[in-house]
């Protein structure tokens, strides 16, 4: 197996699972705001333009839901100290509580699954936090690494 079959397959099945999550957990934040609160818990004040482009969406798309989360009081926009002309946004103590009722929602649906494959077998306990403990560590190389570099693409696993 190459690192990009692994890549592949490792970024299928945690969208699959956060998908699945998402699917069957119950929660009053729709969807794509929910995703945008997790954004700026994630990077702390943002421009909308850095929103939009972290989320996939037109910047006029991000500007509707930011107006949404600031309706709701989840959201506060305070000027941009690098630039006059802008705002960042960034999460209002509320919208700290939405999102954790959020993540709250989608573990209770999680937990069950959880149970479940622990109790057939014990010693996936082991194996799901050194899965979460690997993906962390992915995710702080990921966040030094440059996005054009494309190192060690296709390089058999041994």
């Amino acid at each position: 197996m190459t690192t990009t079959e692994l890549g592949a397959d490792l970024l299928r099945v945690v969208a699959q699972l956060n998908r699945w999550a998402t699917r069957h957990a119950t929660f009053e934040v729709p969807a794509a705001q929910a995703r945008l609160l997790a954004l700026l818990d994630e990077f702390g004040p943002t421009r909308i333009s850095t929103l939009a482009a972290a989320d996939n969406s037109s910047q006029p798309t991000t500007t509707i839901q930011v107006h949404r989360l600031e309706a709701a009081g989840w959201v506060q926009r305070a000027g941009d100290p690098d630039d006059a002309r802008a705002s960042r946004v960034s999460l209002t103590e509320d919208g700290v509580r939405a999102l954790a009722e959020v993540r709250a929602a989608r573990t209770a649906v999680f937990r069950p699954v959880l149970a479940q494959l622990v109790a057939s077998d014990p010693d996936a306990l082991h194996r799901v936090r050194d899965a979460v403990a690997v993906i962390d560590e992915l995710l702080d190389i990921a966040a030094r690494c440059p996005l054009d570099q494309d190192a060690a693409s296709g390089v058999p696993l041994s």
